[in-house]
């Protein structure tokens, strides 16, 4: 096996080191950019543009128009030899053996108590497989990888420094990559191809992605580090908004999808995260396999992820309690705050009970009220007040 930055198993936190994205570098170098970011910051394990102007405009574009963003924070990791996809097929959740060239599955990484190491998604490119997943994670996984590779003939390696992305979410996407120049035909979830690019760019080659399906429309843009501000530049003047990571947190709460690290950790059961888009019952064994059947012949988890509204301007800290009859019932993970009218209506994912987290069920999380809704959320059915709407701006 070969490998790049691969650490030592045996450990089950292995560190990580922050680092800016080329993106982030580039805009760094252009004192006369018209995009400079107005903060920065340490996100999912590179150093990335916290926001460009008003988080909740950043957060307005992705819903109703293009937001681009950086996804230099994702990694990278390249698996090839002729025993690749018969292995990573027995490592992760997801079917990997009938996955067809130029497409995509998310996928899980269990130990073998079937508790969750990681989380990827895992594109079949021909000649080799690629697993995507965030730099806070890559060194945990090549390290897990490594650990399972005996005499297979399969190699590993860190390709992230020669690839990184842009992310484009919202209605006007497509309509934006081809604006300028990114020819995009319809593609299905995760599907990946190399477009006919005709833009203005300078850009050598790239592979455009379409997201899977979530409320709002998105695309991935892989292409080399020297070609990236340039594209980014090409995008925003064909009509995409500058977003960051803040504006990205609001649109990932709403959507309710939860983020390793954050809202999924080492000690949750893949049926208790309600991802069931990254398991397969039908591809035969592989790590945790045993765990994960088990739960499903004898019934369900008894927790499950799930989103609240609350009520209140209280702060709600992650960790926070989740209390139903007087009994603590489950725990919140992530919360975001988006403006509606003159207030903002907070929202928040968490475990709850399986038999309380029924939608429409009111709870009490700290001193605030509220009421537990259905994934993924859509913003513009919020509850409102007298004249609470989505804040466009």
């Amino acid at each position: 096996m070969n490998t790049q930055e691969a650490r030592p198993t045996g450990s089950l936190i292995i560190e990580y080191s922050m680092s800016t994205t080329p993106l982030q570098d580039a805009i760094s170098a252009q004192t006369a950019s018209k995009a400079r970011p107005a903060r920065v910051s340490d996100y999912r394990g590179a150093t990335v543009a916290e926001r460009f102007a008003d988080p909740q405009h950043e957060f307005s574009a992705l819903l109703d128009g293009c937001g681009i963003y950086d996804l230099g924070f994702r990694a990278r990791v390249s698996l090839t030899g002729g025993d690749r996809v018969r292995w990573l097929n027995g490592m992760v959740t997801s079917n990997i053996r009938d996955l067809a060239v130029g497409h995509g599955v998310y996928a899980f990484l269990l130990n073998p108590q079937g508790r969750i190491l990681g989380d990827m998604y895992v594109y079949n490119q021909g000649e080799s497989l690629i697993a995507e997943t965030d730099r806070s994670q890559v060194e945990k996984i090549i390290a897990t990888f490594d650990h399972f590779i005996i005499m297979d003939d399969v190699e590993v390696a860190n390709v992230s420094e020669k690839q990184t992305a842009l992310g484009l979410t919202g209605p006007e996407s497509r309509a934006v990559l081809n604006k300028a120049g990114i020819e995009v035909p319809n593609l299905e979830p995760l599907q990946m191809i190399t477009p006919q690019c005709n833009c203005d760019c300078g850009c050598v080659q790239c592979t455009v992605i379409h997201g899977e399906e979530a409320p709002q429309e998105s695309y991935e843009v892989w292409l080399a580090p020297q070609d990236v501000y340039n594209t980014w530049q090409a995008l925003i003047a064909a009509g995409a908004t500058p977003v960051g990571s803040e504006a990205l947190e609001m649109q990932r709460i709403a959507a309710g999808i939860p983020l390793y690290g954050v809202d999924i950790r080492e000690r949750d059961l893949p049926q208790e995260t309600e991802q069931t888009r990254a398991l397969n019952f039908n591809k035969g064994c592989y790590v945790g396999q045993e765990i994960v059947e088990r739960i499903r012949s004898r019934g369900n988890v008894h927790r499950k992820f799930t989103g609240f509204l609350l009520e209140g301007a209280a702060e709600i800290p992650a960790g926070a309690k989740i209390v139903s009859a007087e009994k603590e019932v489950g725990e919140i993970t992530s919360v975001a705050a988006l403006r509606t009218g003159h207030e903002e209506r907070r929202i928040a994912l968490g475990y709850i009970r399986r038999e309380v987290g029924v939608p429409g069920r009111e709870v009490t999380i700290g001193s605030s009220r509220a009421t537990v809704i259905q994934l993924p959320l859509a913003v513009g059915a919020l509850p409102q007040t007298d004249d609470a709407v989505l804040h466009k701006a």
